[in-house]
């Protein structure tokens, strides 16, 4: 499926030529459209003459550039190196030009063996820059590029400017990590974008829709009780920031994903946790009025005289509910009322659209999958139907409530049943309808088109069974009968005709589901069930593209409610993040060697060594000492971490080895594995580090294991209450202990982040050999050029090393030259002589073998 290419807006064609004529880092507002200004970017450079790179994509995101450049008639597409690409063959496929998708660990790998041709690259263009940091495998990409290309163009894009307002001047950062001296920003409220997106503006129909009375008091409740957890949050983590514990961001959706307040909250012990979760908010009042309120929603008991006198015999709570009867009052949604009305007006004005070239297609969008398969079941099926079978799912049958439900709702006018609450407020007057000359065919509702098959509706209720689990359905019509090819599997098609779809704004797997399905249905009607601020934007520049095409969007919204208050919070804090970054842009200094074209740019030099360290005269009168250039064996999986990147950076070089042995080979006799505390805490359960252990202590004559803890949490292994006095299998502690007793070679390392690590492995490395990168890969778990003292069992070993006159200087020759220690025993004192080399160690061991204990004894030969 391939969705048509739309017309350059005007904004969008400035922000192209600034950054086309002039390197730098363009910010836009959400949903303005950064993916079509990346994909003008590779339309332009897919030409084979050059070689672009392009990184910092998904897989979902390079299928769908491709595949809008396929629909553009572009002949040289872009190509994907990934892990399926031989090393061998990836050259030729960087000779071949055009735009290339390549993961970041591949093209690191390539940049350091010289398997990309660093001087052919014309550029390289960075998606979703606010990510860049300064150890990520991306920045690393770029230094390396840097280093060897000094002509080539970097131009970096991002829609996340509340991203860029976390942290201390974090965009002039990323811009220096970017190698940028140009920042663009463009907010929706930036004078070209408003002017020209108020040009063309969709019709907006706003639905403020009331909530019920027991709505408002669970809302209320929820607010009271999220509250109290976020002062008992103050409590007992006072380094937590007062201003990001506010009730307004907790009622965000990314609040609890926020890198520093998941970072500083992971410290907490378990018994806070528990306090913070059951303790807190399960006593107050709030949660109980939350219960009774939504228990009230859905049915409430009927006080008769035996419940009367079951409540005077002091029975609890669950055993007195259990034998009243209830009585079903499942109030029904408000907002499927306010889309009830929106869909019959719909329904209307397809009924007389000659005017505008017949009916208009539909689409509604909701918040997740679940929400909706619930709307495309209440659509299919009416809304007492939906309720009843949640009910009965949840509940169990019980027919007396159901009959007595039903008979309640026969009067009803709808066969929805009651909304719950009045009939949605709109915002403005919506313009008339153009009469239609003649009277067309009477278009048919949503239920009758969808129920016109025939069937009861028993089986009605059963095919919708799977559309509530949030699986696919298709409804009355296959999804052969479609005009269209839907092309999201979460798409919810309702009618053939007009066309009406349901899709999800968030939680697919292809994150260009919502925008492709926009393109493919071309809706003249969008229903938002849920606020979203980017898909508004979508909006705004889909009715931009294509202008004189009609698009109405009716906006459904709770009035008064934390959605609301949600939908503002995000259009505020985006606001203001701009307006920070405008003020940082007006009071940012760069320097003229910023991009990295000459060699005065200071982050690009590869030496950790202090402009003002002294140098030591006293080494042969001070002349110059030949240096040595440092390098490390580093694992390819090893890539993933950014350890690598800061030990180039401390100017040693890295040899990419797929290693069997060991994470990095520091010198031909140092050997290092290294594990986080994730890792280490899985390794030692599974076993896995023993094995690892055993492999480097055969190899190498110095393994180490070394222990890299995360800089955002605290540098402890164990929680100062989760320490034991008693050695415990199951405590991590007692195992790294056995595991140092187990290998006395082996040597641990504790750092607090890899920045320690790298300084580290540099002052290891001081005066010692470089490690050869061929042999470090020709070692493996089952080599057989072992090290002399691994050919026998270690067990043997030690037993001999206790005798009298063995030591390891000789130890090697008895091995060597006898059998077992059967022989060892038959051999003469001479023979022994001959064998140690030395004549006091072989009577030594002669007597400690043949003299018997009671002339040991009289001879004081023994030990008390």
């Amino acid at each position: 499926m391939a969705t048509s290419p739309s017309v350059p807006l005007e904004h969008e064609t400035q922000i192209f030529l600034d950054l086309f004529h002039q390197d730098g880092l363009v910010i836009c507002a959400r949903g303005l459209g950064i993916d079509r200004l990346l994909l003008r970017f590779l339309r332009l450079y897919c030409v084979p003459t050059g070689l672009v790179l392009v990184l910092n994509t998904s897989p979902a995101e390079e299928e769908f550039f491709i595949d809008q450049l396929r629909t553009c008639n572009v002949p040289h597409l872009p190509q994907r190196i990934t892990n399926e690409i031989p090393s061998n063959s990836r050259y030729e496929v960087y000779m071949q030009g055009g735009v290339i998708f390549a993961t970041s660990r591949i093209l690191v790998v390539d940049f350091l063996t010289g398997r990309i041709p660093s001087d052919l690259i014309t550029g390289i263009l960075m998606y979703k820059a606010h990510r860049i940091i300064e150890s990520c495998q991306e920045a690393f990409i770029l230094r390396l590029y840097r280093q060897k290309n000094k002509k080539g163009f970097i131009k970096a894009f991002s829609d996340n400017a509340v991203s860029f307002s976390t942290g201390f001047c974090h965009v002039e950062r990323v811009m220096r990590s970017l190698f940028v001296r140009k920042l663009y920003l463009w907010p929706r409220f930036h004078v070209a974008v408003h002017s020209f997106l108020e040009q063309h503006k969709p019709e907006v129909v706003e639905l403020h829709v009331n909530m019920t009375p027991a709505m408002r008091a669970i809302q209320s409740s929820i607010l009271d009780i999220l509250n109290a957890c976020l002062k008992e949050l103050k409590h007992c983590n006072p380094a937590l920031e007062v201003e990001d514990l506010s009730l307004e961001n907790a009622i965000g959706k990314s609040f609890d994903k926020g890198q520093k307040f998941s970072g500083r909250l992971n410290k907490f012990t378990v018994s806070k946790s528990y306090s913070l979760l059951a303790g807190c908010w399960l006593f107050l009042d709030s949660s109980t009025s939350m219960f009774l309120n939504a228990r009230g929603r859905v049915y409430r008991l009927l006080d008769n005289k035996e419940n009367k006198k079951r409540k005077a015999s002091g029975k609890p709570d669950v055993e007195e509910e259990k034998g009243q009867r209830r009585e079903l009052i499942l109030e029904s949604n408000p907002k499927w009322e306010g889309l009830r009305e929106v869909l019959k007006e719909i329904e209307t004005e397809n009924a007389n659209s000659k005017a505008l070239g017949g009916p208009g297609r539909t689409l509604i969008c909701a918040g997740d999958d679940r929400t909706c398969a619930q709307l495309k079941e209440y659509i299919v099926i009416g809304a007492e139907a939906f309720l009843m079978r949640l009910y009965h799912k949840t509940f169990g049958k019980d027919k007396e409530a159901s009959e007595a439900f039903l008979k309640d709702q026969k009067a009803a006018e709808f066969p929805g049943g009651d909304a719950g609450g009045p009939w949605p407020k709109r915002a403005r007057k919506k313009p008339s309808k153009p009469k239609g000359g003649g009277r067309r065919k009477r278009e048919l509702t949503l239920t009758q088109m969808v129920g016109k098959g025939g069937r009861d509706p028993g089986e009605e209720r059963d095919s919708c069974e799977e559309v509530s689990s949030g699986q696919e359905s298709g409804g009355e019509a296959g999804p052969g009968d479609f005009p269209l090819e839907l092309p999201s599997e979460s798409c919810y098609g309702v009618l053939k005709e007009p066309l009406t779809v349901i899709h999800p704004l968030s939680g697919c797997s292809d994150p260009y589901a919502l925008t492709r399905v926009l393109h493919e249905v071309e809706p003249r009607y969008v229903v938002l069930y849920d606020a979203e601020l980017t898909f508004v934007r979508q909006l705004e520049i889909y009715k931009a593209s294509r202008p004189g095409t009609p698009l109405r969007v009716y906006f459904l919204i709770y009035g008064g409610s934390t959605e609301e208050q949600r939908y503002l919070t995000t259009l505020r804090k985006e606001k203001e993040a701009f307006e920070k970054l405008i003020r940082e842009k007006a009071s940012m200094v760069i320097p003229e060697e910023r991009e990295g074209r000459d060699e005065t740019n200071l982050d690009l030099v590869r030496d950790a060594t202090p402009a003002a360290a002294s140098t030591d005269t006293r080494k042969a009168g001070g002349q110059d000492q030949k240096s040595v250039q440092h390098s490390v064996v580093v694992d390819m999986r090893e890539f993933r971490s950014e350890l690598p990147s800061l030990i180039h950076r401390r100017g040693i070089d890295i040899d990419p080895v797929t290693l069997e042995v060991g994470d990095y080979i520091l010198t031909p006799d140092i050997c290092v594995e290294r594990k986080s505390i994730s890792d280490l805490i899985g390794s030692l359960n599974n076993g896995r580090l023993y094995g690892q252990c055993v492999s480097m202590g055969r190899y190498y004559k110095r393994p180490v294991l070394l222990i890299e803890f995360d800089p955002s949490k605290s540098f402890s292994l164990t929680p100062r209450a989760s320490l034991h006095q008693e050695i415990s299998s199951n405590d991590v502690t007692s195992k790294l202990v056995l595991l140092t007793l187990h290998f006395p070679r082996l040597r641990l390392l504790w750092c607090p982040s890899p920045y320690a690590t790298a300084e580290l492995f540099e002052e290891l490395k001081q005066n010692r050999l470089q490690p050869d990168p061929s042999a470090a890969a020709a070692v493996t778990a089952d080599s057989e050029s072992l090290p002399e003292s691994d050919k026998y069992n270690p067990g043997p070993q030690d037993f001999l090393l206790k005798m009298p006159g063995v030591n390891a200087k000789n130890c090697q020759a008895i091995l060597n030259r006898v059998k077992s220690l059967a022989e060892l025993i038959t051999l003469s004192q001479d023979k022994l002589a001959e064998l140690l080399g030395n004549a006091s160690s072989a009577r030594q061991l002669y007597e400690f073998v043949h003299l018997p204990y009671t002339e040991a004894v009289s001879q004081g030969k023994t030990r008390r």
